[in-house]
């Protein structure tokens, strides 16, 4: 019983990590990268199909984002589909290639970028801690049912902590890695 409410709470605190690497990975931060349209959808024949299933992206350089639809009457699409997507990205057509340019980022908006991967780290870590709190109260349930003994409890508790404590540190070593990437020039 123990191992399972373990299992569940270090299963759903890697889950919350990983909401915020890929919340921090949306994040623009003046350098071209293909996840910056990962979220993109396009009206593909009636489905809404991931921009990535529709032509080929790549990165020809650092300030440049290229899509090359698989189907040329698909470009107008993509590039509506990435203006609609409020990414602040405007794509350059040419009806065979996609071109999106990354624009550099200002001292400003580089604060703010700050300030939004601070506040995705610290709702991470919130969720976090709100699943060592429910792992603590299943534990005390299962010890009121009398499944577990009060060591045993305990033990699980301290695990419960020493998850916590790796996971945000994860957390706060991806806060890290992102900031110094912002801040760069």
């Amino acid at each position: 019983m123990i191992k399972d409410i373990l299992k569940n709470s270090d299963d759903r605190m890697k889950k919350a990590v990983e909401v915020v690497r890929e919340e921090l990975v949306k994040i623009r931060t003046g350098k071209a990268t293909t996840a910056l349209l990962d979220g993109v959808k396009v009206d593909y024949y009636g489905t809404m199909t991931p921009l990535n299933q529709v032509g080929n992206i790549s990165t020809p350089d650092v300030h440049t984002i290229t899509i090359q639809p698989w189907d040329k009457g698909m470009a107008a699409v993509i590039d509506k589909a990435i203006l609609n997507a409020n990414l602040g990205l405007n794509p350059i057509n040419d009806g065979a290639l996609i071109r999106v340019p990354i624009p550099p980022l200002n001292e400003e908006r580089r604060k703010e970028l700050v300030k939004l991967v601070k506040k995705f780290g610290e709702e991470g870590k919130i969720a976090i801690r709100n699943v060592r709190r429910d792992t603590i109260e299943h534990l005390k349930k299962a010890e009121k049912q009398e499944h577990v003994s009060e060591d045993d409890r305990k033990r699980a508790e301290q695990d419960a902590q020493k998850f916590t404590d790796k996971y945000i540190k994860d957390i706060d070593n991806l806060l890290v890695l992102k900031e110094k990437e912002i801040m760069e020039v």
